[in-house]
């Protein structure tokens, strides 16, 4: 990637659209998710909660990262049944240069990646695509089927990571644009079009968002934390999530879970970050007083469980000196941090056997295996990132939600609320003063915990071959664990190796890596597969070999021999799923 080109170029709404009408048309798919992976929630189970007052119809959603800074991304999280979306993190600073590799997913989790990669005002014409293009699924009949009553749903704004940033008139306009975005609704009706054409003037709700969770990041002082969030109250009329660190815990507390309970002996837990991040004590001194100013002024606050975990870069994958894990062994520090918060501060919290006023939002390696657990201890809601990482990505989110009604319904209750009420009674019949309590004493108390070390050494599986442009094993893994949707597959053409042949988006790809490390086979395939261009400047401003491109699909230059510029223009042409169509350069 060249420091001259941006790192992502979003779609226009039009060919966002359009591509949702091809795919849907030649394969039941959209962005590549088979309808068999769509979620339609049971009518006999309810699974809604009330996110800091506003009604969502499921408790799980893209956490910030990822999987929530393009349109599509929110699109196929929608489809997979997410109904909160924490959108990524926007800040001042929107040129950052973050390294490549940036995602490594091996085996539990790290990243080095950390904010938002479009410009500011980019981020809000995404978001507001995304908003659009919900409305539109909703109502669109072809998906009536699949899709059910879909129910409400709520965007959640993330910003950091200090109090100027966020005063900038850069990250307030962004703000004031989520609040009111009658000018970007209004700049993206014309290009509704084809079987979306009816609902051009559709009255979509201009508010966006109004709320917000605040991104303390490592390093944020106290001080800071109250000023911004008093801000985001008084200047904004928001209500406020402060999400926080896993250092809060402390750093005898985390070394001992991750290293000596969890036998992570190569994680280097980074002491020196506790030192410099908000302490226990002043911690819950700063929860009451920041609850207590938003009551006084109208609003509801809140508080997110956890930040990732700043740690020692001791794998060598990715190029930083610093890493923040995340997955399984963060999901044991913060359900411990919300353990030891809740007995810190008794009937504050929003939580069976504490009654208190203050939600607990939670992000911390969410699974398939542990939802229902982590959704007892009356956390709302349970956002994800991690586990879409891996095969089956976006796939992997209304298998959840299925296993999350199984247990409600067994349970014999037919919401989360009275399950809730249901495994609160359980445990205090087996002698826990709540759910939470139970859990991490589940979490903590057992050598053969799923969360250990041994129980997620292994790596991906690999074969003994070099990746070629054409030809593969054809997992399907780099489709499904690229977050942005930057891979697509055709069928082969006759005489040439495998079934499926797989291409890449370039304007979708970041280069995070995480296509390379699921691949079985030797090399990158965001590098190797055949990489198409639609925007003449990112065309130019890249080396390597390219495909660029025009309205209608068809190569009209390339960086590569006269074989292969044939082979992929054949490819182009054979009409065998080619979601492009609709493609504006």
């Amino acid at each position: 990637m060249s420091d001259a080109t941006p790192p992502l170029t979003p779609m226009s709404m039009g060919a966002l659209l359009g591509r949702i009408e091809y795919e849907w048309a030649s394969r039941k798919k959209i962005f590549d998710l088979p309808n068999a992976r769509f979620w339609s929630p049971d009518p006999d189970v309810d699974l809604s909660f009330e996110f800091l007052g506003r009604p969502c119809a499921s408790p799980i959603g893209p956490a910030a990262g990822p999987h929530s800074q393009m349109a599509q991304n929110i699109v196929l999280a929608w489809l997979g049944g997410g109904r909160l979306f924490e959108l990524k993190t926007v800040q001042v600073l929107d040129d950052l240069e973050i390294g490549r590799p940036c995602i490594d997913m091996q085996t539990i989790g790290y990243n080095i990646e950390w904010s938002q990669e479009l410009e500011v005002a980019a981020s809000l014409e995404e978001y507001a695509k995304a908003w659009m293009a919900l409305e539109l699924l909703r109502r669109w009949e072809p998906l009536a089927d699949f899709v059910g009553e879909p129910g409400p749903h709520v965007f959640d704004m993330s910003v950091g990571y200090d109090l100027a940033g966020i005063q900038s008139d850069k990250v307030a306009s962004f703000i004031r644009g989520m609040r009111d975005a009658t000018a970007s609704i209004d700049a993206l009706r014309p290009e509704i079009d084809g079987s979306f054409a009816e609902f051009r003037d559709l009255d979509f709700d201009p508010v966006i968002s109004d709320t917000l969770t605040l991104s303390t990041f490592h390093g944020c002082p106290p001080e800071e934390i109250e000023s911004i969030t008093k801000h985001l109250i008084d200047e904004h009329q928001l209500d406020v999530i402060v999400k926080l660190n896993p250092t809060l815990l402390g750093y005898e507390d985390v070394a001992a879970i991750v290293n000596d309970e969890l036998g992570y002996d190569t994680v280097s837990v980074k002491e020196s970050a506790f030192a410099e991040d908000l302490q226990f004590e002043r911690g819950i001194e700063l929860i009451g007083e920041l609850n207590q100013y938003a009551k006084d002024r109208g609003r509801t606050f809140g508080i997110k469980l956890t930040n990732t975990l700043v740690v020692d870069n001791t794998c060598g994958f990715m190029p930083e000196d610093t890493m923040y894990l995340s997955g399984a062994p963060l999901h044991v520090i913060s359900t411990s941090l919300l353990h030891k918060l809740a007995t810190a501060l008794p009937d504050t919290f929003m939580i069976p056997g504490h009654d208190g006023d203050i939600m607990v939002s939670f992000s911390a390696g969410v699974t398939k295996d542990n939802l229902a657990d982590t959704l007892a201890t009356g956390v709302n809601p349970a956002t994800i990132c991690s586990d879409l990482l891996k095969p089956g990505g976006y796939g992997r989110m209304a298998p959840m939600l299925k296993a999350l009604t199984s247990a409600v319904a067994g349970t014999g209750a037919t919401d989360l609320a009275s399950y809730r009420a249901v495994r609160q009674g359980e445990v205090e019949a087996a002698g826990h003063p709540s759910t939470s309590a139970e859990y991490v004493a589940r979490l903590r108390g057992h050598e053969d915990s799923p969360y250990r070390f041994e129980n997620n050494e292994k790596l991906p599986r690999a074969v003994d071959n070099e990746l070629e442009m054409f030809g593969c094993v054809a997992c399907n893994f780099c489709i499904t664990v690229c977050p942005n949707d930057a891979f697509f597959s055709i069928k082969s053409l006759e005489g040439m190796p495998d079934r499926q042949q797989y291409l890449l988006l370039t304007e979708l790809c970041n280069e995070c890596g995480n296509c390379m490390v699921f691949c079985p086979e030797e090399g990158d395939p965001a590098q190797i597969k055949p990489r198409l261009y639609t925007d003449p400047a990112l065309y130019a401003g890249r080396e390597g070999q390219g495909f660029f491109l025009d309205d209608a699909g068809r190569v009209t230059e390339a960086r590569a021999d006269d074989d292969t510029i044939s082979l992929v223009q054949q490819l182009l042409e054979s009409d065998q799923g080619l979601p492009l169509h609709e493609v504006e350069s």
